[in-house]
Parts: C-alpha cells; structure tokens; sequence
C-alpha cells in the first residue's frame, strides 16, 4: 500500500534522504533508446543543469547524484538552519524563481506601500514558501516537472514522464549517508557501462573526483560549467576545522579511495572480495567490508524505507507510528561500532 509522504520523511529523526524517480515509458530518459533507435544522452545535462539550479534556490544541501538511462538518484539533506535564517524577501526571491507568485507579492519586493492587512498576507506567504522551500517534495516536483516540459516538447507528446510518486529513504546516522552515497555513485559500474567509478559520467563521484586529475588529461565534455554544488567532504587543507564526527569529517580522498576499492570488486571479472591493500581505509572509516559489500552488490528486492543501526531504525518506526520497518535487521550490521545515535541527537 502507497504510505504519504509525511509518513516516509521525518525531519526529527534525520535531514538526509536518498530520493530516486523514475521514468515510465519504455523510451530511455537518457542515453540511447535501441526501441526508438535515437540518442538522448544531452538529456542527462538538462537533469544536472536544473539540479544544480534547484540547489542553489532550496534550502537542501546534494551530497551525491547519478543520472542513469530511464532513472536518477539524490542524495540530499535538507538545511533548516539556513532556511531559518533567511528573511521573508529572501524567501520571496527564491521562490519566484520558481514561480510567478501572486500580485501581493511582487508589489511587496517592488517597494510598494502596503497596508497592514496585506503585510501580514505577504508574511503569510513568506512563512509557506519557507517551508516548501526545505521540502524535498517539493524538489523532486520541480525538477521533474521541468524536465518532463523538456522531454514531451522534444517528443512531440503529452502525458507523465516520471512515476507519480518518488522513492525516498531515510539515511538516519552519518555513516549511512557515506553507505548510500557510495551506492548512488557506484550505479554505471553496476550496470556495466563504467568500468571505474571516475569513468562513470554525470556522477557526484566523478564531480569529486575530477579537481584530482592529471592536467594532462584532455577534458571531459559531460563534466560542464552546469555541474551542481556538492556539499563539501573534508580535504587535507581542512580536516583541522572539521567536526570529530558525521559525514562532513570524512575525508575525500578516503571517500574516493572507498568507491574505487568498492567499485573494483563490484566488476563481473572480480569475486566481490576487498583486497587486503584497502582494508585500512574500511578500519578507518569503520566499516565491515563483507556487509557493505552485500549493502553495495544490486538490489533484488524492494529498497529499504530507511537505513541505519538498528536502535536508529527503531526510532524512526516509532515516530511514523509503526512498530518495524522491512529491512531493519539486513541493515544492522552495517558498520563496526556504530552506537546508531541519530542526527537528532548530535
């Protein structure tokens, strides 16, 4: 049975979820559609291009992202304490990038003498569009809309592109997040048209990865000027000022070294077996290489609705009003060490 919204998404329990939508027709979203014998790849850049705007208007921080050929994946963290600290008019511009907005409003950012009645009005608004603007609903309706706009007037058709409802799960400790992080920007080398995770285009992780390379190498046309804004992994340079803990003290190249070890092992000519030469990044990460191989391998069953240590899982049933969430023990386990405090308490 199809669950709301609102009982898939709490931000009590965690600010980051891994959203994925998916297309319904038997035409490919990107890349090229053997049935339709044409090629859709420059779709890809549309999906990126909007994403990095959408980033920058929302209230929502994009850790990882993988734009595949009928699908896409997200990574996101909503950002309440930056939401908060917008003032009205701040929100009000942001929101009528989006959208036109009533006369009220665009009277209001104009300097138009208002009564006290339509102040309030505007504030009314104001406190709405703060809301919507930390949604990730509301992303995901954006940024679909938008490219499905693109891709009818392309076809030459009307109707939906993308499922009506997206998936989401919920990340509900840090180490979670680098676990699905990792899945999303290891899809192409999954599904065999990668064969590292730095060849994988239109990915957060080959984004990351690209500031490292050699000068020498010749530029990759699908990484442009419209690549969205990731939210920072610690560098050398700044792992002095980084948090003890959470995503945000992981360092990059531990990350990077992370999803290529994994990556190599996930290929069809490897036995999915971590060589002992990576091992030392897992101990630091604090990760058991064997699980999180099972968590990285493709999923044949239904994704889970969250994912964490056990006690966190726990809580996050309770506060939608259930008492077990499918999947909770194949996700304990995940991590050595892991006390499953969630990000409501750090």
């Amino acid at each position: 049975m199809t669950r709301a919204r609102r009982e898939q998404i709490s931000l009590a329990e965690t600010p980051y979820y891994h959203c994925i939508s998916r297309c319904v027709r038997r035409a490919f979203l990107c890349g090229y559609d053997r049935y339709a014998d044409r090629d859709y790849e420059h779709r890809r850049g549309w999906i990126r291009a909007k994403m990095g705007e959408l980033v920058e208007i929302f209230a929502l921080d994009l850790y990882a992202y993988a734009i595949m050929s009928n699908h896409y994946h997200v990574v996101l963290r909503v950002d309440e304490d930056t939401a908060a600290e917008w003032t009205d008019d701040e929100v009000l511009r942001r929101w009528t990038q989006l959208f036109k907005g009533p006369e009220l409003v665009r009277m209001h950012l104009a300097g138009d003498v208002l009564s006290e009645a339509e102040s309030d009005e505007v504030a009314r608004v104001a406190a709405l569009w703060r809301e919507r603007l930390m949604d990730i609903s509301w992303f995901m309706r954006y940024l679909n809309e938008a490219i499905a706009t693109e891709a009818n007037r392309e076809d030459g058709c009307k109707g939906r592109f993308f499922e009506g409802r997206f998936k989401s799960q919920a990340l509900l400790d840090e180490r979670a997040v680098l676990a699905c992080m990792a899945y999303v920007d290891l899809n192409p080398v999954r599904a065999g048209i990668a064969e590292t995770p730095e060849d994988s285009d239109y990915t957060s992780v080959q984004q990351r990865s690209r500031p490292l390379a050699e000068p020498s190498e010749p530029a990759d046309e699908t990484q442009a000027d419209d690549a969205p804004t990731l939210a920072p992994l610690v560098t050398a340079e700044s792992a002095d000022d980084a948090e003890p803990d959470g995503i945000g003290a992981v360092r990059l190249m531990d990350y990077l070294e992370l999803v290529d070890h994994t990556g190599r092992a996930l290929r069809e000519d490897k036995r999915g077996a971590i060589p002992s030469n990576a091992l030392p990044v897992f101990q630091r990460l604090g990760i058991e290489p064997e699980t999180w191989m099972r968590h990285m391998r493709p999923r044949r069953n239904h994704q889970l609705q969250a994912l964490g240590a056990e006690p966190a899982m726990r809580r996050f049933a309770e506060t939608l009003g259930r008492q077990w969430l499918w999947g909770m023990r194949s996700s304990a386990g995940l991590f050595v060490g892991c006390t499953g405090a969630s990000h409501a308490a750090t």
